[in-house]
C-alpha cells in the first residue's frame, strides 16, 4: 500500500536539509561565493578529461540518501538502476554521500579548485549550490546528441534556470516546491496567501525556513515580487517584515525540515514547507494541506552534473538520459514522491493498473495542474557580490 510505504519511509529533504557543515563549508562557501581567489575558475578548455566509456562500462555516481527507488523487499536493489546496468552493461557505484550542499561542496572543492579528478562521474546537488560550480567552470557541458530523452522530456519550467541557460551544464534529477502547509481542520479557515500566515489567529504558530536559500523567494512573491529578477531592495523589505513579525512573536521559531514534527503535533498550523515532505504527511494525515499561494511559489530542483576529468563521462550522459525515458521517470516519482522533472511520466502512472498508483498521475505535488504551474517560478540565484551581506542579515533574524 503506498500509504503504508510512505508512513513509514523518512524522507531525504526531512532527514538531510541541514544548515551549515562546520567550519570547514562555511570557508568552502564563502570561496563559492567568489570571494577573491580568481585561481579557482577553470576554463572551458580544461575541464575535459579522456573519456574512458567506451573501454570501461562503468562509472560513479554520487547523490543524497533516499532519492532513488528501493526493492521494498530487498533494499539492496535498486530497480531502476538495476535494470540501467542489465541493459547497457554499464556498471554504476552508487554512493548516498550527500547529505548536505556546503558540506559536500567542501568535500570536493579542493580537488575541483587544483585541477584534479574528485573520484566521481555524476553528482547531485540543489540547483542554487549547481550555479556556483556552473559559475566556477567546475563541471562539463553535456553532450545532448546523447540526450535526446532529455531534449525532448524535460519540463518547459525548468529548461532554462538564469544560472544555466538552456541546462547546458546541469539536468534536473527530482523537482519541488517551497510553499505553505497548514492544518486545515485546526486552523478551520483556508490559506490562500502568503500573507494569510499573518493573520492574529496564527500568531505564535507559525515557522519559516532557516536556510537563506530555502526562505528568501516565496516571501518575495507574498509581496507581489517577480523572484526571477528580485532586487536587493526587495530582499531587505522582506527582512524588515520578518524582523517585525520576530519582534512580536509571531513567528514561533525558525526550521530546517523539523517543521514536519511542528506541523504533525498541532504545535505550529501553519509553516513553509516542502511539496515533497507533505505528500508524506498527508498519508497520515489528510487534513495537512499544501498551498501554491495566489502570488506564486518557488520551483526548485537537484540536479546531475557531471564533474570536470570526470572518466565516464559518456557513461554519466547515457544514464542521465535513461532517467528521461517517461517509463522510467514515471518508477521513480512513484518511489519518491517529488515533482517529476518528465511530465510525460504522468501518462504512463496514469495506464498503471494498480489504481494507488494510478492516482499518483493526479496528484499536483508530483504533476503540478495547469492553474498550480501558472503560479510556479525559479528564483533568481543570489549573487557572489550579495551572498555575505544577505547572509549576515538574515542570519541574525533566523538566530543561526
Amino acid at each position: 500500500m503506498r500509504a503504508q510505504h510512505l508512513s513509514s519511509q523518512v524522507t531525504r529533504r526531512s532527514l538531510l536539509r541541514a544548515l551549515g557543515g562546520g567550519a570547514g563549508a562555511l570557508a568552502a562557501g564563502a570561496l563559492a561565493a567568489g570571494c577573491g581567489v580568481p585561481a579557482a575558475y577553470v576554463a572551458p578548455g580544461e575541464r575535459a578529461g579522456r573519456d574512458l566509456s567506451s573501454a570501461q562500462k562503468r562509472l560513479t555516481w554520487a547523490n543524497w540518501p533516499l532519492y532513488i527507488d528501493v526493492d521494498d523487499d530487498d533494499p539492496s536493489r535498486r530497480p531502476t538502476l538495476d535494470a540501467f546496468g542489465e541493459r547497457t552493461g554499464i556498471q554504476v557505484t552508487y554512493t548516498e554521500e550527500i547529505n548536505d550542499n556546503d558540506e559536500f561542496f567542501g568535500k570536493i572543492s579542493p580537488s575541483l579548485m587544483n585541477h584534479q579528478r574528485t573520484g566521481r562521474d555524476l553528482v547531485v546537488i540543489s540547483d542554487w549550490m549547481c550555479s556556483r560550480f556552473v559559475r566556477l567552470g567546475w563541471v562539463q557541458e553535456m553532450d545532448r546528441a546523447r540526450q535526446p530523452n532529455v531534449t525532448e522530456h524535460l519540463d518547459p519550467l525548468l529548461r532554462s534556470p538564469a544560472f544555466d541557460p538552456g541546462r547546458r551544464f546541469t539536468v534536473p534529477w527530482q523537482s519541488g516546491i517551497t510553499g505553505i502547509a497548514y492544518n486545515k481542520r485546526r486552523l478551520g479557515r483556508e490559506i490562500k496567501h502568503v500573507g494569510d500566515l499573518w493573520a492574529d489567529d496564527l500568531k505564535g504558530r507559525v515557522t519559516l525556513l532557516s536556510g537563506l536559500d530555502e526562505s528568501f523567494a516565496l516571501l518575495m512573491q507574498g509581496n507581489g515580487v517577480d523572484i526571477t529578477r528580485w532586487t536587493a531592495d526587495d530582499f531587505h523589505r522582506v527582512c524588515d517584515q520578518v524582523e517585525k513579525l520576530v519582534t512580536s512573536q509571531h513567528i514561533r521559531r525558525f526550521t530546517g525540515n523539523d517543521y514536519i514534527k511542528d506541523l504533525s503535533s498541532g504545535d505550529v498550523l501553519a509553516c513553509q514547507a516542502y511539496s515533497g515532505d507533505v505528500i508524506q504527511l498527508q498519508a497520515d494525515d489528510p487534513d495537512i494541506a499544501f498551498v501554491v499561494p495566489e502570488e506564486g511559489a518557488e520551483l526548485w530542483a537537484e540536479s546531475l552534473m557531471i564533474p570536470n576529468l570526470a572518466d565516464h563521462k559518456a557513461n554519466a550522459e547515457r544514464l542521465i538520459d535513461y532517467y528521461y525515458e517517461p517509463e522510467v521517470a514515471a518508477a521513480l516519482a512513484a518511489w519518491v514522491n517529488y515533482v517529476c522533472p518528465v511530465p510525460a511520466a504522468r501518462d504512463v502512472l496514469a495506464a498503471a493498473k494498480d489504481r494507488e498508483t494510478a492516482a499518483l498521475a493526479e496528484d499536483p505535488l508530483i504533476f503540478p495542474d495547469t492553474a498550480m504551474r501558472s503560479r510556479l517560478a525559479i528564483a533568481r540565484d543570489i549573487a557572489p557580490s550579495e551572498r555575505t551581506e544577505f547572509a549576515k542579515r538574515w542570519n541574525a533574524i533566523a538566530g543561526l
